[in-house]
């Protein structure tokens, strides 16, 4: 990825807004004075049963990096690797969850891009729009700003309990319902609001994540443990040790840049490594905005959790409660 980015310098490119150099969610190119494109794209492997279900969170998710910006979503290209073995009407299926999605979120479905592959693989490339000075991105966090999160953690290892048979139905549903929950009402709430910082949380964990926004903020975040919203039934199977391997990669890519308080136990530190799908979005919010956010949230009935603060330093510390 390094030799990728110095063969961009981004001296070279005073319209690329957000690229590799940033850590970010998404790339933004600047068109005009008023207008700026988001690009994104991401696709995975089946995390439900349900092929409509599963074609509808892998464009949630995909969704969520415009979102997360601050953009509008407007155009979307599926892409596709599917067993020829497949019957037509599961792909079908698939891709009208996708679309229907798309619809949701206001944008269209515009063409794609198929081949065949042994395991299922489906997500979108998508393009919003956002004016150039109105991004907001993970770089913006600054000392005395509140953290929000907008959906409670435990996708990742209630999924992959549901992969082994193990999954209680009711805690599936919880999951299911999040994932396909777009973060369409969130970002409209921090975009009337004035935040500072906001990313998504997906693959890197809240704590993979959440270091993101403090590097390129060149902040310290300090996340509450006791306020950290969970799906149910996530901390049952965390007490299980039903961990997804992905919690063990990340763990071992950002531990070095992270504390704990002695006293929260080992299951609760592995949930907050464990990746999500389709996740919330986390913000950076100034403390003097932090009831004009709430106010906001409550009217367009979009949850909202106080899960930290933003102090000087560097890193990541989780503390039991605040």
């Amino acid at each position: 990825m390094r030799h990728i980015k110095d063969s961009f310098p981004k001296e070279s490119f005073p319209d690329l807004l957000v690229g590799m150099d940033a850590l970010d969610d998404a790339a933004v190119w600047r068109i005009s004075e008023d207008l700026a494109i988001i690009l994104t794209l991401d696709f995975f492997t089946p995390v439900v049963d349900d092929p409509y279900q599963y074609g509808a969170i892998a464009a949630a998710n995909a969704l969520s990096d415009v979102y997360a910006m601050g953009g509008d979503v407007r155009l979307a290209l599926n892409i596709c690797g599917f067993p020829p073995s497949l019957p037509v009407e599961v792909t079908a299926e698939i891709l009208r969850g996708g679309a229907d999605t798309v619809i949701r979120a206001g944008g269209v479905i515009a063409g794609g891009h198929t081949v065949d592959d042994d395991e299922p693989k489906y997500g979108l490339v998508v393009m919003g729009t956002i004016h150039p000075n109105r991004v907001l991105t993970n770089a913006g966090a600054r000392p005395g700003d509140v953290l929000f999160l907008t959906k409670p953690l435990g996708v990742g290892i209630i999924t992959t309990v549901l992969k082994a048979g193990e999954a209680h139905p009711s805690h599936v549903k919880a999951a299911i319902d999040a994932m396909l929950t777009l973060n369409k009402d969130a970002a409209d709430v921090f975009r009337e609001g004035d935040i500072n910082g906001l990313t998504d949380v997906t693959g890197y964990a809240l704590l993979g994540h959440g270091m993101e926004m403090a590097e390129n903020s060149g902040v310290r975040l300090r996340f509450f443990a006791d306020t950290i919203p969970f799906l149910p039934g996530a901390e049952e199977y965390a007490d299980m040790w039903l961990f997804p391997g992905g919690t063990c990669n990340n763990e071992r890519t950002f531990q070095d840049r992270i504390t704990f308080d002695d006293d929260i136990p080992d299951e609760k530190r592995q949930l907050l490594y464990t990746p999500e799908t389709s996740g919330g979005l986390l913000a950076a919010v100034p403390s003097g905005q932090t009831e004009k956010i709430l106010a906001l949230a409550r009217g367009r009935g979009v949850d909202m959790w106080e899960v930290g603060e933003v102090v000087s330093g560097s890193g990541i510390e989780v503390v039991k409660n605040r």
